[in-house]
């Protein structure tokens, strides 16, 4: 080992190691062996060890401002509840954000009970509503061969009284993801300017409304100005609004009686 091989051994040299310590360490043992053969070795040692231990003696001197102790322990005890808080945030964040869609989801499904009703409301709400048809036309075929392109229902079966009323078009909605078709009548009543239709029947598949009503009587419901009928026939179920009452939907639809009313 040269001295400048030993110098750097040396620098882990500190006068309190123990001799176990010094044992442990074979490099610094030779450093130091050779340190007491090597006159300038031992002098560069002496030295560095007076440095060293002028720097400790230095340092024990310091004394730390008074409060010091505490201040660390409080500003540590400060810094975890902040984190701790933070983390209850986000988690309450997550939580809430969790709860919402679940709200958002039951929200948007409609319950089984309520569904024929939120269906209701909702057609005679667009048919109310400023709507253009798709398909502006008098000719039931066309009407007939524009649903059945657009894949909506078209294989429904006009009641008896709507067949001699004058037809004006057709629009495909949205009803749960299912498609629904839109013919649209005019009564001859007078009209307000702009307005093409004031009679509506809509069709979509019966599986598509939870608690559509069971083949026979229609249902008669009303809603907002309307007077509506509710029926099914076959896989399709057929709503049918137009302003009036009883008797005016009734004789659309030629009812021998006056039928459930809800």
């Amino acid at each position: 080992m040269t001295p400048d091989e030993a110098k750097q051994h040396l620098l882990r040299y500190r006068p309190d190691l123990t001799a176990a310590e010094k044992a442990n360490d074979a490099e610094l043992a030779e450093a130091l062996a050779l340190a007491k053969q090597d006159p300038a070795l031992g002098r560069w040692l002496e030295e560095y060890s007076a440095r060293q231990e002028s720097l400790q003696a230095k340092f024990r001197q310091i004394k730390p401002p008074p409060g010091l102790r505490e201040q660390i322990i409080s500003e540590h005890q400060a810094l975890m509840r902040m984190r701790a808080r933070r983390r209850f945030i986000a988690v309450a964040a997550a939580l809430t954000i969790l709860l919402c869609a679940g709200i958002a989801i039951l929200w948007q499904k409609p319950s089984p009970e309520n569904d024929l009703a939120q269906y209701r409301n909702r057609m005679i709400r667009v048919a109310l509503s400023p709507y253009a048809m798709d398909l502006e036309t008098n000719d039931l075929a066309q009407i007939h061969a524009y649903l059945a392109q657009q894949q909506a229902p078209s294989d429904y079966v006009l009641p008896a009284g709507l067949r001699n009323v004058a037809v004006t078009g057709c629009a495909v909605e949205k009803w749960q993801d299912k498609k629904v078709a839109m013919v649209c009548f005019r009564t001859g009543k007078p009209l307000p300017p702009g307005t093409k239709s004031d009679l509506w029947l809509f069709v979509v598949d019966r599986s598509s409304v939870g608690d559509a009503p069971a083949p026979g009587s229609p249902v008669l419901a009303n809603v907002n100005v309307l007077i509506t009928a509710t029926w099914s026939e076959g896989n399709k179920m057929y709503l049918l609004g137009v302003a009036g009452d009883e008797h005016t939907i009734r004789s659309y639809l030629q009812l021998p009686a006056v039928h459930a009313h809800v």
